[in-house]
């Protein structure tokens, strides 16, 4: 029987109980993908992070309940803060190669930790128009298709508060999941993020979804640093920043457990 030491962090918030929760299993040796999915579906997460040495860098896979996934911006962050607070002394920059979409590295100052993600490439996607406004029960006035999201666009905050999803429609498309956001009322911008594809209806706080958003809204908005509040019942705050080919997505995290698993 092998131990393996793991830690559930919240991440984009800096209280417990908010933000998106995460698991962190940091491994003295590979283990199999197969193990990692089951250690992923018993935790019941949204994701499950599993971060190797590599040097003075780190690898890192991320699993759902059901699958693996290319890139996750939460696990991202609550594999940084648990690296800084338990395993590496000073460090101002963490960096991670990931499976499927290059290195990301995450800037740590003080109690925040910066994404450097690779941006999204969207294009207009009209014709799913009908189809998205049926699963909705609501029109957006835009619709977009990035590389594993669809994105749709809501004239103000109170909509996508409003919105209820018919989970069983949008399982049947062939996509991660379903972000849609509007101007905020007290943010720069508002979002929830659909994605039962991959176990979970309605991710609490998606920083891979900002790789989407935030070329979008620095059109929008005319400006390259922005908040955004994703809107589900936990919550989260990310800061966002446009930088040019890639998009830099801050927050903060808070501990809620540290442990073991015996597999």
């Amino acid at each position: 029987m092998e131990s393996i030491a793991i830690y559930q962090v919240d991440a984009f918030t800096d209280k417990l109980f908010g933000g998106n929760p995460a698991a962190v299993c940091v491994l003295e040796e590979t283990i199999s993908g197969e193990l990692m999915q089951k250690i992923a579906m018993e935790n019941n997460l949204s994701e499950t992070a599993f971060v190797t040495s590599n040097g003075n860098e780190f690898n890192i896979r991320y699993f759902a309940p059901k699958m693996e996934i290319d890139l996750c911006g939460h696990a991202s962050l609550a594999s940084a803060f648990v690296l800084d607070k338990f395993y590496l002394k000073n460090t101002s920059e963490i960096v991670f190669h990931t499976y499927s979409v290059g290195d990301i590295s995450v800037s740590v100052k003080d109690d925040m930790y910066a994404l450097n993600l690779p941006k999204d490439e969207i294009k207009e996607a009209y014709k799913m128009s009908e189809q998205i406004s049926e699963i909705l029960g609501a029109v957006p006035v835009e619709l977009y298709k990035g590389t594993t999201d669809l994105m749709a666009i809501f004239d103000n905050e109170d909509q996508i508060q409003r919105l209820n999803p018919d989970f069983t429609e949008l399982l049947k498309l062939d996509i991660r999941g379903l972000i849609v956001t509007a101007p905020g009322n007290n943010s720069d911008i508002v979002c929830r993020f659909f994605c039962p594809a991959i176990g979970v209806n309605e991710d609490p706080v998606t920083g891979s979804a900002h790789t989407t958003l935030v070329p979008y809204w620095t059109k929008k908005l005319g400006k390259s640093n922005f908040v955004s509040h994703q809107l589900s019942e936990r919550g989260g705050e990310l800061f966002c920043r446009d930088l040019g080919d890639r998009v830099e997505v801050a927050g903060k995290a808070a501990l809620y457990m540290k442990g073991e698993l015996n597999v």
